[in-house]
């Protein structure tokens, strides 16, 4: 029985699902980060991705040579060398005849708008932003971005509260909350926490924790929440116009797809400091938040390459068969 092999490989998650030609997903599997700049070792973000894979497909009860294509869309994936090594590692598994490899915004684009062309913004854990034109031209941010996202945030949110502890800056409605995520009884305590020379105090993906309250707080009024927010939008903005620019997109109305945990907060605040953006920068553009998650792109990218059709018929049984919301929880 032929089956297809879509994946997502981000810093905190690792997606992969197994669907059949007629678009049944039929096993789903989950694993850690994949991005071989962000795991431990290149070799231990494969492992990563094979482990999902393989959860997948035992989840399926299908075997990898029942695989026809497999995308894998993948943060880490930036420079050659870096498909190179993807390349070579993925193949020596057979998940697949034919096996493609993306950036990780490549999912998204292509699970949020039907033909692939427009730009992406993916804010989670962190962010990845790219474009696609009619050609296929694709170009993603990659490493010419700053960084931005769940853990800048974070960050940012974290500095805004020790600037307030030490009168620099008023008071902020962050200091609360964030103490209580970590368990602190105080501002100082905090920072000693997470400053003290100890490797088991993890710091960096972490800090992603506290950007849903920096996000809630903005909606409520609190002014360091909302000025972090602000740029945050701003800069997500800009990038996304260069990378339309790369593509030759710039100037026409394209499809603006916003994707990933930030966006997807109930309190709208990144959604609508992004919205209030593109308004003004480029009024022409369509803003669409994706309904799917990036893996469904990966998915729908293997039926592509296959040459399969992708029907309202395929997508509605995709819909249908979604492994539960819980699978892809977290701020990626």
């Amino acid at each position: 029985m032929t089956v297809f092999l879509g994946v997502d490989g981000g810093n905190t998650k690792t997606i992969a699902l197994i669907a059949d030609a007629d678009g049944h997903i039929l096993g789903a599997g989950r694993s850690g980060c994949s991005d071989i700049y962000g795991a431990a070792s290149p070799q231990i973000a494969v492992q990563e991705i094979v482990r999902a894979v393989e959860a997948a497909l035992a989840a399926a009860g299908r075997g990898r040579e029942e695989i026809l294509n497999a995308c894998f869309s993948l943060a880490g994936a930036d420079w050659q060398e870096d498909y190179a090594y993807l390349y070579a590692n993925l193949e020596t598994y057979q998940f697949g005849r034919e096996i493609e490899i993306y950036n990780d915004a490549f999912g998204g684009l292509r699970a949020g708008v039907p033909d692939g062309v427009g730009v992406i913004i993916v804010c989670g854990t962190g962010t990845a932003t790219a474009a696609r034109n009619a050609k296929g031209d694709f170009w993603h941010v990659s490493f010419w971005q700053e960084s931005l996202g769940g853990r800048e945030l974070g960050q940012l949110a974290l500095r805004a509260v020790y600037r307030s502890e030490l009168g620099i800056e008023p008071p902020t409605s962050l200091t609360a909350p964030i103490l209580a995520l970590y368990r602190q009884p105080n501002v100082e305590s905090l920072l000693h926490l997470l400053t003290k020379n100890d490797r088991s105090v993890p710091v960096g993906i972490d800090c992603s924790r506290i950007s849903p309250i920096i996000l809630t707080e903005a909606v409520k009024g609190d002014n360091a929440a909302r000025a972090v927010v602000d740029e945050h939008a701003r800069l997500l903005v800009e990038y996304a116009l260069a990378a339309a620019r790369k593509v030759g997109l710039d100037g026409t109305p394209f499809t603006l797809v916003l994707n990933g945990g930030v966006f997807r907060h109930e309190g709208r605040a990144m959604l609508d400091a992004v919205a209030a953006r593109v308004a003004q920068r480029a009024p022409g553009v369509k803003l669409v938040r994706s309904r799917h998650e990036p893996v469904i792109g990966a998915l729908l990218q293997a039926f592509d390459t296959s040459g399969y059709a992708i029907t309202p018929d395929l997508i509605e049984r995709l819909d249908r068969t979604m492994p539960p919301r819980s699978l892809f929880s977290t701020i990626d």
